[in-house]
């Protein structure tokens, strides 16, 4: 099973980020990609809110979602795109994944559970809730590569969801992200292969990487890790299309070797001792 993981730098026009993405779907096809993963937010990064609301739309109206529904069906390949910005028909805002099949068809959707609000270190504040309103489900969709449990950049650090989803039979998990460089540098690779090793699942996790339009700068190093938390690919902070091979029939071979799953009990109540 030939995988294909996009790693772009999105900017501020949803015409040029569509493009990249329609050329992204075409060339993932013609090298024999099962499925295509793109990064959060593909359709638009843009941190000043009033210049980004003109390019924000409804999922009916969305243009990069139809230029990515139909390059898929033209091509034949289903894609996972990782997120985009879409108006709800409250008017406010969801960060929403989209899993989409191979005829352009909307298999799943998944809206960002938790949101990331945060002033760093380095003085860079992120206050994700000013915009968005958090999803209120996990999703888990049978795909050509297995069940995949979905989630979005920030959720990555909440291993509760990546049980439920690997408790309700995922095999491979998605982690689109556009994760900041002193975060990632800090914690990108150990909490991937933490929640592959923990739900003896392959992690496919898509990234945003180098200096976008709106000045901010993502980490890059798109990877994917098999069920024993082995990296299979890591893309550096290049952006491109990367590939790699996996074998969904390792997933069970390594829940047997360590059957965690199956000795996975629900936590008692909690005693504290002063």
């Amino acid at each position: 099973m030939k995988l294909a993981l996009l790693q772009m730098t999105a900017g501020i026009d949803p015409d040029a980020n569509a493009a990249v993405l329609v050329d992204a779907i075409e060339r993932a096809s013609a090298e024999g990609a099962a499925i295509l993963f793109t990064p959060e937010m593909s359709g638009l990064i843009d941190r000043d809110r009033e210049r980004a609301a003109a390019s924000i739309a409804t999922e009916t109206d969305d243009r990069v979602l139809r230029a990515v529904r139909d390059a898929a069906a033209r091509a034949g390949i289903w894609v996972h795109l990782g997120s985009l910005a879409i108006r709800r028909d409250d008017g406010r805002l969801a960060n929403r994944g989209y899993v989409i099949d191979g005829d352009g068809g909307v298999r799943a959707t998944y809206d960002k559970l938790h949101l990331f609000d945060v002033t760093l270190p380095s003085g860079e504040s992120w206050r994700e809730s000013a915009s968005y309103v958090p999803g209120d489900r996990a999703c888990v969709v049978a795909t050509p590569a297995g069940a995949m449990g979905l989630s979005i950049c920030y959720d990555l650090r909440f291993a509760d969801l990546f049980r439920a989803m690997s408790d309700e039979g995922a095999t491979i998990l998605s982690v689109p992200a556009a994760f900041t460089v002193p975060t990632g540098q800090a914690h990108w690779h150990v909490l991937l292969r933490a929640r592959a090793i923990e739900a003896g699942a392959f992690v496919v996790a898509a990234a945003q990487t180098g200096v976008h339009a709106d000045g901010r700068a993502t980490y890059g190093h798109s990877l994917v890790i098999d069920p024993w938390g082995k990296v299979l690919l890591d893309m550096g902070e290049a952006a491109g299309i990367g590939m790699v091979e996996i074998d969904p029939a390792q997933v069970a071979a390594v829940r047997a070797r360590v059957p965690v799953l199956d000795h996975r009990r629900p936590v008692p109540s909690v005693e504290v001792v002063a």
